[in-house]
């Protein structure tokens, strides 16, 4: 009788470590959530952050700007002007004979 009382009460504590174990994972898991959409919102702030490009002088959001067909990046605050890849050579072309071009061909040549 005593080893039946025993088993009993065996099965009552695996029970209720059963229940518990379940508690800590299902808090586990909430957390874990919790924290997941925490990073998901810091991750997006960044991101807009990063996606509104600032001026690296001043710090200012840049605005587009199309002059000639290029889209180019201009400053509101501190007036600088900003080229992506190949916008420089294109507006230069542009503007063959004037100061831009001359300023584009000395830079091609190096002089």
């Amino acid at each position: 009788m005593a080893s039946d009382k025993d088993r009993l009460g065996d099965k009552l504590h695996d029970a209720e470590k059963g229940r518990e174990d379940e508690y800590f994972a299902r808090r586990d898991r909430e957390l874990i959530e919790k924290l997941r959409r925490e990073k998901d919102k810091l991750f997006q702030g960044e991101l807009h952050a990063a996606a509104a490009m600032t001026c690296p002088r001043c710090g200012a959001e840049l605005q587009e700007r199309v002059q000639h067909g290029v889209r180019t990046d201009e400053c509101p605050s501190c007036g600088g002007m900003w080229f992506d890849k190949g916008e420089f050579e294109t507006l230069a072309r542009a503007d063959d004979e004037g100061w831009f071009g001359r300023v584009f061909r000395a830079r091609q040549t190096g002089k």
